[in-house]
């Protein structure tokens, strides 16, 4: 008897867990963390960030460019349009520094930062209370004793990925 009330116990709360992950996804929220009402929202404009910061390394644009359109076409159903979206993401690259974080005991610079900065102006159509205009930033830091060629792509990957997130989050996920 015991075993016969369990068993039905397993199968109510496998149920209950088909429908409760159902409902989320049918909802338009995901477990990627967009909460998108694709009844209403269903095209995203992504203008090209172009580069306005006085130290500029040339492969940053399009890499972000294109993690930030890739972002929002690998986590969302949002069709890409070149105008005229439900939601419209624009803004600029305004700085891209380098700094020294620390100093070793011999008084010479022991790391380095390197800093990304991207503001975004960010328009719902659907909805104007979301619309914003805000800054997002990434450091990373490296040993002096590195060149920053030889660790540049990488970091600024590094920082790409984690402004990109930031941005997804702000807009799409609501967080």
């Amino acid at each position: 008897m015991k075993k016969q009330f369990a068993h039905y116990i397993y199968i109510a709360f496998v149920i209950s867990l088909i429908m409760v992950l159902s409902a989320c996804s049918f909802n338009g929220y995901r477990f990627n963390g967009a909460s998108i009402d694709y009844t209403k929202t269903k095209t995203i404009q992504i203008a090209d960030f172009p580069i306005r910061s006085s130290y500029v390394w040339g492969p940053m644009g399009p890499m972000f460019n294109n993690a930030l359109k890739d972002k929002f076409a690998n986590h969302t159903r949002l069709e890409q349009v070149k105008r005229n979206g439900d939601l419209v993401l624009q803004g600029q690259i305004t700085n891209y520094t380098q700094r020294n974080k620390s100093v070793s005991s011999e008084g010479y610079s022991a790391q380095t930062e390197l800093t990304i900065t991207v503001n975004v102006k960010f328009t719902n159509k659907v909805n104007h209370k979301q619309d914003f205009e805000r800054q997002f930033s990434a450091s990373q830091s490296y040993e002096t004793t590195q060149s920053l060629n030889s660790v540049q792509a990488q970091l600024v990957e590094q920082m790409i990925d984690d402004i990109v997130d930031q941005i997804f989050n702000a807009t799409v996920a609501n967080w």
